[in-house]
């Protein structure tokens, strides 16, 4: 453990998918009772409880809200379908704004049936960040761009690497597009430290782009659909300390967002898992 491990601890946030099975005053109540100071939350369950009355119950536990989960899916071709997309992510920069985070994650989409045009999907997403970005960001709100792991390309996220998000977001002002780090997405793309320190401050307005730096480990063997597949920290094969030594170094000092989806986690009890991942974050991050 690094001797800035409480400095640490006091920026690690719980995303609300690592533990689904608490409500969100259960999963407020349970951040502040273990010390963690800010959750990521999804839309939908804010949305069920409102977002306004979910702000107030975070700020009144003392956390604060350091994303909000997920905008994006731009790739379609149809334009009644594109019109929507980007009605949907208004909404969800004006959700965030009332939460006060400054940060909406986005998951770009992936192929539209029958195409074999990653470039062109790529396209329809840099139109739609154009389109976007001054929105979020007269709202206080950055756009993130999420790299997910090649093998969701063709149904999902059609942005696989985190050279591609940065080529993305570099069109754009700093303040308006940002990018995620997620150790589960990036661990095996070798060029990924030198495109972290890329994205510390780098591009035509030399603006920092790492707007979230979130943390799940690689198990295997992958489960079926494998979007359930995330480890718990230290289960698996990802220097989770190198990838938080790297960032550091591009100078983020934001939260660093635990982000696992994994049943195993949702049948335990709550309280007991966060006590779990405190302990293996100032192990294996720290």
């Amino acid at each position: 453990m690094s001797d800035d491990a409480p400095t640490l601890l006091d920026r690690l946030s719980l995303n609300q998918q690592t533990l689904r099975q608490w409500s969100l005053p259960e999963l407020a109540d349970g951040c502040a009772r273990a010390g963690v100071r800010g959750v990521g939350l999804w839309r939908a369950p804010v949305q069920e409880y409102g977002a306004a009355a979910a702000a107030r119950l975070v700020r009144d536990a003392g956390l604060r809200v350091t994303s909000l989960c997920r905008g994006g899916f731009f790739t379609a071709l149809d334009p009644g379908e594109r019109a929507a997309a980007l009605d949907d992510n208004r909404a969800a920069v004006d959700e965030a704004a009332a939460l006060g985070t400054d940060t909406l994650v986005l998951v770009s989409g992936g192929l539209p049936a029958g195409s074999r045009d990653l470039p062109g999907a790529r396209e329809r997403v840099a139109d739609a960040l154009g389109e976007l970005g001054p929105y979020a960001a007269e709202r206080g709100v950055r756009l993130a761009v999420e790299p997910l792991h090649p093998m969701y390309a063709a149904d999902r996220c059609v942005v696989s690497t985190l050279a591609q998000a940065l080529d993305l977001a570099e069109r754009f002002p700093a303040e308006q597009v940002g990018v995620v780090v997620d150790t589960y997405h990036l661990w095996w793309d070798d060029t990924v430290g030198a495109q972290i320190g890329r994205a510390g401050g780098t591009g035509k307005d030399n603006g920092s782009r790492i707007a979230a730096f979130q943390l799940a480990d690689w198990v295997t063997p992958l489960p079926a659909g494998v979007l359930l597949g995330r480890g718990q920290l230290g289960d698996g094969v990802v220097d989770l300390r190198w990838f938080r030594q790297r960032v550091d170094a591009a100078g983020y000092r934001g939260p660093v967002e635990v982000e696992i989806f994994h049943p195993a986690l949702w049948a335990r009890d709550g309280t007991e898992v966060l006590a779990e991942i405190v302990d293996r974050f100032l192990t294996h991050v720290g």
